[in-house]
Order: C-alpha cells, then sequence, then structure tokens
C-alpha cells in the first residue's frame, strides 16, 4: 500500500498535542494516543468508554525503543525475533524510570507492549518521539473496527484523523502472552498457540478467563455487535440471522458465510465485518453453526462466546 506522507505528517502533530488518532493494523484499528501524555491516555478512556482498570497496548516500532521502557529475557527475544513486527503482544516488567502513564497501566507495574506490521502505522512510529497506546478503534464491548469506515461509523466526527490504512488483514486482535515469569496465554488471538510453543520449546499455560482482569481484552463482554448471540446451533429460528463458517448449497436470505469452504483464516478475518453487516441489516439475533475449535477457530470461538454475553 502507497503511504500517503502528507496523512502520517498531519497524525504526527495531533499526537505531538496529546490528541487521538484512528491508526491501521494488521489486527484490527487501533485509537492511538502518546503513551507518555496522562491526557492522551485519558482521551482514549473517554472516547472509547473503556472501564479503567483495562489496560491498554501500547505500540513501538521496534526492540530498540522499548529498551526505556521495559525489562525482558530470552522467551521475549525468540518470540520477538521470530513474529515482530506481527500480531502478538507481550506481558513485561515496566522499568521504574519509564514515562509510560500510568493511566494507560492502571498503576500497574506490568505493561502489554506490541510492534504492529502496518506499513503505515510503522512509518507513524518512526516519525514520533513516543510509543502509541492504542486499544481497539471502537466503543468499549462492541465489535472491532476493521477499516476506516467502521470506525467513522463508532465515532463519528469525535475522532479528530483517521489514518486510512484499508482493510486490516488479519481481522482479529493480537495474542497476549505474559513472559514475566512461565509463558501464560492472557487473549487468544491471531496466532495460533502451537507454533508459539514450537518457538519457545516448552507448552504455554493458557488464562484467558481470569477472575480479576490483568491485561487487555480478558472482559467477558466483549466483541459485541449489541444483539443476542446463540451458539453452536443447527438451526436459524425464524427472523434471526444464521453465521455459518461455510457455505451450504442450499441459501437462504438470512445466511452469512464467514468462508467458502471452512478456512478458518478467511473465516477470522470475515467475522467482525460480518457481525456488523447483520447488525446493519436489522436482524434482533444470531445463531451460529459450531465452528471446530482448533488453530484460529478457537480465536473464533472465544469472541463469539464474549459476545454472546450481550
Amino acid at each position: 500500500m502507497k503511504i500517503n506522507l502528507a496523512n502520517i505528517k498531519k497524525a504526527v502533530k495531533l499526537l505531538n498535542k496529546s490528541e487521538c488518532v484512528a491508526i491501521p493494523t494488521e489486527t484490527v484499528y487501533g485509537l492511538a494516543g502518546n503513551a507518555y501524555s496522562n491526557l492522551a491516555c485519558k482521551k482514549i478512556f473517554r472516547l472509547k468508554k473503556r472501564p479503567k482498570n483495562n489496560p491498554l497496548i501500547v505500540h513501538y516500532f521496534d526492540n530498540n525503543s522499548l529498551r526505556k521502557d521495559c525489562n525482558y529475557n530470552n522467551d521475549f527475544l525468540k518470540l520477538y525475533k521470530k513474529f515482530c513486527p506481527g500480531p502478538i503482544t507481550f506481558i513485561l516488567d515496566l522499568k521504574k524510570k519509564s514515562k509510560i502513564s500510568k493511566i494507560a497501566t492502571n498503576k500497574k507495574n506490568t505493561l502489554a507492549v506490541r510492534f504492529p506490521k502496518h506499513a503505515v502505522t510503522r512509518s507513524l512510529l518512526k516519525k514520533l518521539n513516543f510509543p502509541l497506546a492504542a486499544p481497539s478503534a471502537n466503543l468499549s464491548s462492541k465489535v472491532s473496527s476493521v477499516s476506516s469506515a467502521d470506525v467513522k461509523e463508532d465515532f463519528g466526527k469525535k475522532i479528530k484523523f483517521i489514518l486510512e490504512g484499508g482493510k486490516s488483514s488479519i481481522g482479529l486482535e493480537s495474542t497476549i502472552i505474559d513472559l514475566r515469569s512461565k509463558p501464560k496465554i492472557l487473549r487468544l488471538g491471531g496466532l495460533e498457540i502451537s507454533t508459539i510453543q514450537k518457538i519457545l520449546g516448552k507448552k504455554i499455560i493458557i488464562n484467558n478467563n481470569p477472575s480479576k482482569i490483568s491485561s487487555p481484552g480478558q472482559s467477558m463482554l466483549h466483541y459485541s455487535p449489541g444483539i443476542p448471540i446463540r451458539l453452536n446451533v443447527k438451526s436459524a429460528q425464524n427472523e434471526e440471522a444464521y453465521l455459518l463458517i461455510k457455505k451450504k448449497k442450499k441459501i437462504r436470505s438470512n445466511y452469512f458465510f464467514l468462508s467458502k469452504n471452512g478456512n478458518l483464516k478467511e473465516a477470522a478475518n470475515k467475522l467482525y465485518s460480518t457481525l456488523r453487516k447483520i447488525k446493519k441489516n436489522k436482524y434482533k439475533s444470531i445463531a451460529v453453526c459450531k465452528i471446530p475449535n482448533k488453530g484460529l477457530g478457537r480465536t473464533i470461538n472465544d469472541r463469539l462466546i464474549r459476545a454472546s454475553k450481550f
């Protein structure tokens, strides 16, 4: 994608003034602000209507820019070398002299950090003297945005600027892994756990439903289109949208397909845009077929389970 330097310049100018800007990433669009600025972080929480106990992910250009804020270990370096920039977020220990806003961390001594792959946002980060706090650019508990149109739908003119970057290529949020002791998955995401385990050479604990929120993406109600969802359903009721993992020979007007042949990568990419489409089509509820609970299917199921808590 060709990078519009004038747009990058405009985003830099706004971010330097502690304003919020929507940015594209390969996972979903983010609502970004200066991670060192209390004012910018407050604006993020206010715009999203996000609970204050839900910390923010902070985005860096590279490992070198992270050094002044966090301590890290060999497990981090192995995963960074293999997957970064990319759809993985690390929970690391904050350094005492870090300038990261306590509002972004909910006064914790840890930080969720990511290195986004999207060329537009990497170009932006390279021109800034600070990292970007950037949760997903949607209203709290609602469906994440995978395009600039989604961001506009949620926020209208409340955001100063949306940095255009096309549709997000993955369409699901990053995998979050706590690396402070034994590696622990805190949120399922765009990277399969088996791939991460292979690089580390050790088994990983999965703890994405804790009793207390310790990282982004752990709220029980999340990713919701704002209407009831029924899971593992064989057929839809009258006037109910039916979300299917693959196309059927017999097609009805209330059928919505996530992929042509059951491809989980394609299904993950289409999940949020399809949920938004169903809501726009004025359906009052959604029935979801059984989705294979393997690979990215586990992440899709995680999102739908949380969305069903509406």
